[in-house]
């Protein structure tokens, strides 16, 4: 159980360099922004689906869960 506090500490820093780095450099924010997102204004409604931000989050999770996953079984 004690391995799952390391995890943890590592995701925590994780999670704190990237709120770091949105805060202090608002240009590198690109996610919700990319090209494919799907946005539709019309008077009085907008509408917004983040399909390729969506992707791309879900391939770097899928990656950093499959290296967690990976280096706890040594």
């Amino acid at each position: 159980m004690q391995s799952w506090g390391k995890y943890l500490i590592i995701f925590g820093a994780i999670i704190l360099a990237a709120g770091l780095l949105i805060q202090f450099f608002p240009k590198l924010n690109f996610f919700g922004r990319m090209p494919g997102d799907i946005v539709y204004k019309k008077d009085g409604f907008s509408f917004y689906f983040p399909i390729v931000t969506s992707i791309i989050l879900s391939l770097l999770l899928t990656f950093i869960f499959w290296l967690i996953n990976f280096f706890s079984r040594r």
